[in-house]
């Protein structure tokens, strides 16, 4: 297919990147996206969210397209609302993983992210959600492993979120991937999972390699998706170690920075 823009895909994050702080996208962002996929583009979201946290921004975006969510354990065709591929945490060496962790750091709180398409949250005592998003409350904690998982969260009374990742990533790195998605977002992931992995299967669904992709994001977790795609592009509001592995520094999530990057790209 011949193409307008030269990127063929367009790799977005979603929070602190695509959505406002008010979980909108603002309506100069749906118009950029909407010339660049005009112009022979695919845009594909590509978030730390499970399905069920993500489906609603989908809906609201009119996105029938594929999403990678759950940090890359799930494709999901929003069109179809069907998971075409989903990963899940090895359950026996997550706790492993916690109990390496809590031997080195103390006690942590936990919440935990089913598997599959309505898979809910389970959040435990003290662990704070960000945001205003549906979470199931449990107080014991084996009702985290009476179901298939996809990730652990992970939050701690007085580390920061930079801190803690740095000292889970040494204290069970080895059984389990540790991620930074925003601060007081902690996740254990199955080992060796990213968003580069969930968005390499489908880009090769939609016949597009990486050397054709440009990404956008704000996060560590965004890391992986920078190094597999041809130009990474991080928000004014991303993390440092996330800028200093970019291609590019755009404007804010609250000032259209993904707009702004598109419509000087656009013919």
């Amino acid at each position: 297919m011949s193409t307008l823009f030269p990127y063929r895909l367009i790799a977005t994050d979603l929070d602190g990147t695509l959505l406002r702080e008010d979980q909108t996208v603002s309506r100069r962002t749906r118009d950029a996206l909407a010339a660049a996929t005009a112009a022979g583009a695919a845009h594909i979201v590509v978030t730390g969210r499970a399905v069920p946290w993500t489906r609603p921004i989908l809906e609201d975006l009119g996105y029938e397209g594929l999403a990678v969510c759950g940090q890359g354990a799930q494709v999901y065709d929003a069109g179809a609302d069907r998971l075409l591929t989903s990963v899940t945490l090895d359950r026996q060496l997550a706790g492993v993983a916690l109990a390496k962790i809590e031997a080195e750091v103390g006690p942590l709180y936990l919440a935990a992210s089913r598997d599959g398409l309505d898979g809910d949250v389970l959040v435990g005592p003290g662990y704070e959600v960000k945001g205003a998003l549906p979470a199931t409350p449990f107080t014991d904690a084996s009702d985290l492993w009476t179901a298939p998982l996809n990730k652990l969260y992970i939050q701690h009374p007085r580390l920061t979120s930079d801190e803690l990742a740095e000292a889970a990533t040494g204290a069970a790195g080895g059984f389990v991937t540790v991620t930074m998605a925003g601060e007081g977002i902690v996740e254990l992931l199955p080992l060796g999972l990213s968003k580069a992995t969930g968005l390499s299967l489908a880009a090769r669904r939609l016949g597009v390699k990486a050397a054709e992709t440009i990404a956008f994001g704000d996060m560590p977790n965004d890391i992986p998706m920078f190094a597999w795609s041809a130009h990474g592009v991080a928000m004014a509001n991303a993390h440092e170690d996330l800028k200093s592995v970019a291609d590019e520094v755009t404007t804010s999530n609250e000032e259209d920075g993904i707009a702004q990057v598109l419509e000087h790209l656009l013919p």
